[in-house]
């Protein structure tokens, strides 16, 4: 397959790389410092094998090397001078890349060091605004980094680096330099390109002097160090001075001391600032060189001497562009295993359809196959890729005459076209057939996700974006299904990204806390234990229900250390409630699937009760039915673990999760909680409770301890008794209070028993 797994080790293609430059070590003096940032050491060593001996700008590469984000913090906190930055996306997390960038941008405040994403998962690629907004020098798939296309980004990165380096101080010439790096890399004529290089080249001086862009593609006899014109050689570009010199032979046209000053700067591969000529060299990889006269003398002017030295590095990147693009067009924009559109082609072509009449009838529909991964895992990387192709051969066979059709990632394909075409039941169709495939016959799916044009008024880029929501979400409820965009999706998930952010903001700005919510017995009034519940305040004070602010808690991942740090809180918490006599005294702690599941889970219970020295069996551990029933061995496994700690668990909103006594059975809890569904069901005297007296009968039956939440007025409680249910929460007993409140509220029961 076309696709790396986290696994996968960094690897270069064949290409043409052999006229790169290279230096023994011994010749090592000022250096580059590139720090490679990845989890996977294949990647480390296949970097630096890459760039092996490469010199940039005359100075080598120096590789600072982080397997973790945590080493890469402390390599950018003591280090200085760091150029490039090779950071792959996902290693901890999805998104440790993105974090570290914000890290290095925000907290650091490195602003001058270039960063090139890497990643081996295409579906992980950052949103467009991540890269704008933190300053991302680049973005690579593993897959498509060949060996010049690494040297090439390396050498675009350090030369940028150098560029902000060097011109810090003139902001227009910045600007002027950056803007033309974007125009001059997207230009794919030479002819075109050399007339731009004027053109920057005189905004640069703010003037337009006589000049003229050449050819200098020379040869020369090292024994005698005479240089002679190549044949063919030519006046490519040229001021209003020397227009009669346009495509006419260079010897032909120019004086002796132009045509000796342009030999001298090819055959010693440098610029020349002489007192009243200025010659500026650039090269390539392949070994095309152009030569710039400017017949002025800039020694007056430094400033604009690095100015001009900075834009010739940068352009002598982008003329790599320029002699390549013929070889790389199908690359750039074309999907090399099945010869479709990629996902640079389809953003032109949406772009293009956004602005014209076809617009009101376009629809954009993303098709990804159904379970593809495991297909691919099962049968073969190769067989995957046939696969692929078959798929990509029946839509072209389908839709080639009336839609644009592209591959946009590793089992995305697209179709762009008239929306009596571009359907769901046209396109799901297709796939009611089995795909023949290295004499194996493979029955697929498709599930779809689909953007209509009539009333889009977004870019290119977020019609791509707002079908990848609708695809999501249809893979959520519907597989093998659709959904069309609409307009509440997009909200939603704006909605939750500013959320997920402002959470991260609220955890680290210390703006979440907890309360406490006493767990009664009934019958006495005693008070046994209580329940730990998470808050957030936001700036303004107004509180975010946890209903609200959990679930993107546990999609963020960000559950994972705010629960950790609830239960170090209730473990610290306890301990105080202990110091005033009640030594029997239980936390109950709520745990997600997210933090259950996570690896460290165990040993941040271990950490929490070895730092406070609580007793194991005050702490009790409150899962979900549905999470009981999700992965039941795997729960079994963890809840093994869990109790050889000492640590109590319960299993709350009992009653909701649809769970078969048979799992129930075999799982070593020691609670059940009563979902306050079934307690608000208890009205008067009447039956309406069964299902909660139900559940008390079983907790019975299994000797096992029952609680009833949600309790609010004297007959539930009462009913609940009635029931042998002997421990209860609620709004009746106490409300969720702060722990200093607690304590006093505690106290103050201690005292009245």
């Amino acid at each position: 397959m076309d696709n790396l797994s986290s696994d996968d080790a960094l690897f270069f293609v064949e290409d043409d790389t052999n006229d790169a430059k290279t230096i023994p070590a011994s010749e090592l003096g000022e250096c580059w410092n590139i720090l490679i940032i990845d989890d996977d050491p294949d990647v480390h060593s296949a970097t630096m094998f890459a760039l092996h001996g490469i010199k940039i700008q005359h100075r080598p590469l120096h590789f600072l090397h982080a397997y973790s984000t945590a080493e890469a913090r402390q390599i950018l906190i003591h280090s200085q001078d760091i150029a490039v930055i090779l950071l792959d996306v996902v290693m901890e997390k999805d998104d440790t890349g993105l974090q570290l960038v914000a890290y290095i941008r925000d907290t650091l405040g490195l602003a001058d060091v270039r960063i090139i994403l890497r990643t081996g998962q295409a579906g992980y690629a950052p949103e467009m605004d991540a890269i704008r907004d933190y300053d991302i020098n680049d973005y690579k798939n593993k897959t498509e980094l060949t060996q010049a296309k690494l040297f090439t980004a390396v050498t675009s990165a350090v030369r940028s680096y150098e560029q902000i380096k060097i011109i810090s101080s003139s902001k227009q010439g910045l600007e002027v330099i950056i803007g033309a790096s974007g125009l001059l890399m997207t230009t794919n004529n030479l002819n075109e390109f050399t007339q731009l290089l004027l053109e920057y080249v005189f905004e640069i001086l703010g003037e337009a002097p006589p000049a003229f862009v050449c050819t200098a593609n020379f040869t020369h006899t090292p024994s005698t160090h005479n240089v002679d014109f190549a044949p063919g050689l030519r006046v490519i570009a040229c001021s209003d001075h020397y227009e009669t010199w346009r495509e006419k032979p260079f010897v032909l046209v120019a004086e002796k001391l132009e045509q000796h000053l342009v030999q001298v700067a090819q055959f010693e591969q440098r610029h020349l600032f002489e007192t009243h000529h200025t010659v500026l060299y650039l090269s390539n990889l392949a070994g095309a060189t152009l030569a710039i006269y400017i017949k002025k003398g800039l020694l007056d002017h430094p400033e604009k001497i690095r100015l001009l030295q900075t834009f010739s590095s940068n352009a002598s990147v982008c003329l790599d562009n320029v002699m390549l693009n013929s070889k790389m067009h199908n690359l750039a924009f074309y999907d090399p295993l099945t010869g479709l559109n990629n996902r640079l082609q389809l953003l032109q072509n949406i772009h293009q359809t956004l602005n014209s009449v076809q617009k009101s009838d376009s629809t954009l529909a993303l098709i990804d196959i159904d379970h593809f991964a495991e297909t691919n895992d099962a049968l073969g990387h190769q067989f995957g890729d046939y696969l692929l192709r078959a798929v990509g051969m029946r839509l072209s066979s389908h839709f080639a005459d009336n839609c644009k059709i592209a591959r946009i990632g590793n089992d995305i394909f697209a179709l762009l076209g008239h929306e009596i075409i571009v359907s769901p039941g046209v396109i799901l169709s297709l796939f009611s057939r089995p795909f023949f495939v290295d004499q194996q016959r493979v029955q697929l799916t498709a599930t779809l996700g689909l953007v209509k044009f009539s009333d889009y008024e977004l870019t290119a880029a977020d019609a791509l974006k707002d079908a990848n929501i609708a695809l999501k979400r249809a893979k959520l409820h519907q597989r093998s299904g659709y959904s069309y965009f609409t307009r509440d999706m997009g909200v939603e998930i704006r909605e939750r990204v500013r959320m997920m952010h402002a959470l991260r903001a609220a955890f680290e700005g210390e703006r979440l806390f907890v309360v406490f919510q006493p767990q009664i017995h009934m019958q006495s009034g005693r008070a046994t234990g209580a329940e730990v519940l998470l808050r957030w305040k936001t700036e303004d004070g107004s509180l975010i229900p946890p209903d609200k602010f959990i679930p993107i808690a546990e999609y963020s991942g960000l559950i994972v250390n705010i629960g950790e740090w609830v239960l170090r809180t209730a473990c610290f918490e306890l301990l105080q409630i202990q110091k005033i006599g009640l030594h029997d005294f239980r936390m109950a702690v709520n745990v997600s699937q997210a933090q259950f599941s996570h690896p460290n889970f165990l040993r941040s219970i271990e950490r929490a009760l070895s730092d406070t020295r609580v007793r194991p069996d005050c702490i009790e551990l409150e899962i979900t039915e549905s999470m009981a029933m999700t992965d039941p061995e795997m729960l079994i496994a963890t809840l093994d673990q869990i109790k050889a700690l000492g640590v109590r668990v319960s299993i709350d909103d009992f009653g909701t999760g649809f769970s078969s006594l048979s799992h129930l059975q075999k799982l070593k809890v020691d609670k059940l909680k009563i979902d306050r569904a079934f307690v608000n069901e208890i009205v008067g005297h009447s039956d309406s409770g069964g299902i909660a007296k139900m559940i008390v009968q079983l907790s019975q039956s299994l000797n096992l301890e029952v609680i009833a939440e949600g309790v609010e007025n004297l007959e539930q409680a009462q009913a609940l008794l009635s029931y042998g249910c002997e421990q209860a929460q609620g709004f009746y007993y106490a409300k969720p209070m702060p722990k200093q409140e607690l304590l006093l509220w505690l106290q103050s029961q201690s005292h009245s028993h």
